[in-house]
């Protein structure tokens, strides 16, 4: 049973500087969104950031929310939460499967998100999750985006020395010298 199961939580993230983060969405079943909405500002508040809130339609649209605030917004993270309850149809394995592969891009270009788009088989499993007295998984969508946006700090100045770099802040042309006459 997965209710006895105990699991290690990272401890928060602490930061220098102020932290600001875009939750973005789908109140397609307001109540389950409602209480992980809570859950992801109370995380956010308590690691001492601020938070907005943008509302979209339904699941598949939070990664284009996300995209849309991360090229004209300025955000240090995004928080993803919404719910996708099995139907009949094969359209659950569709939005399950693209919201969080879109996600998953953003991610592995430098985003720093937590989705937490709850993906059930039924109503009370969703009830269960977006518990604000249990699991409450907006609560864990923020702390993860909050820890990625943590080690996207500690490593913004790390450079790699690997690959090609030119010797010097100039560029230098194939069989061309330094000061553009031709090799011998």
């Amino acid at each position: 049973m997965a209710g006895s199961e105990r699991h290690y939580i990272l401890p928060r993230p602490v930061f220098e500087r102020p932290v600001k983060l875009l939750i973005v969405v789908a109140p397609y079943y307001k109540d389950i969104a409602d209480n992980l909405v809570a859950g992801a500002c109370a995380e956010i508040e308590a690691a001492g950031g601020t938070w907005e809130l943008a509302e979209v339609p339904g699941a598949l649209e939070v990664p284009t929310a996300i995209g849309i605030a991360d090229r004209r917004g300025n955000f240090d993270g995004f928080v993803a939460l919404g719910c996708v309850i099995r139907g009949e149809t094969t359209h659950y394995d569709t939005v399950c499967n693209d919201s969080s592969r879109a996600i998953q891009l953003m991610g592995l270009q430098g985003l720093c998100i937590g989705n937490g788009i709850l993906t059930v088989e039924n109503r009370a499993q969703a009830e269960v999750r977006a518990d604000p007295d249990d699991q409450n998984k907006g609560g864990g969508a923020a702390a993860a985006a909050l820890h990625l946006i943590a080690l996207g700090r500690k490593w913004a100045g790390a450079e790699k020395d690997i690959g090609f770099r030119p010797r010097t802040e100039s560029y230098r042309i194939a069989d061309r010298n330094d000061d553009g006459t031709p090799t011998a």
